[in-house]
């Protein structure tokens, strides 16, 4: 006689809370991000803070928001690139960096960041955006 389970789950590798504190509907316990999408929220919260934001972390963040300040050309598209990668190198060790693209819309006073990269231990790419603008 065999035992079959009454579910079948898919055990995650990784898991955070959303950031916002939300309630899983089904069962009212804090909702949570799971593997792909748990890195690709640590990621853009990365690129969204800076340095000096979080209390008694004043060293995590990417400090980019300056740049949108900076004329935009291809120097700064360089120096964002560089310190999208230095933060994610430093403070996310999931995440390993294929790609990063930055352009600037002088229009929109924006940037959108396009970063590719793949989980610790898996091949397939993840692709994902971020817009960065300087008005909110």
């Amino acid at each position: 006689m065999a035992i079959t389970p009454l579910s079948r789950r898919k055990n995650s590798t990784y898991s955070d809370f959303h950031k916002d504190l939300t309630l899983n509907p089904i069962n009212l316990d804090l909702a949570r991000r799971i593997d792909e999408d748990a890195i690709k929220e640590s990621v853009k919260n990365l690129i969204l803070t800076d340095r000096g934001e979080r209390l008694f972390q004043p060293n995590v963040g990417c400090n980019i928001r300056y740049i949108l300040f900076e004329n935009a050309g291809p120097e700064t598209a360089i120096l964002a690139k560089q310190l999208i990668k230095e933060t994610i190198s430093a403070y996310e060790p999931r995440a390993n960096i294929i790609n990063i693209d930055v352009v600037f819309s002088v229009d929109l006073n924006n940037a959108k960041i396009t970063i590719t990269f793949n989980v610790i231990n898996k091949e397939e790419p993840i692709t994902f955006n971020v817009t960065l603008d300087r008005v909110h």
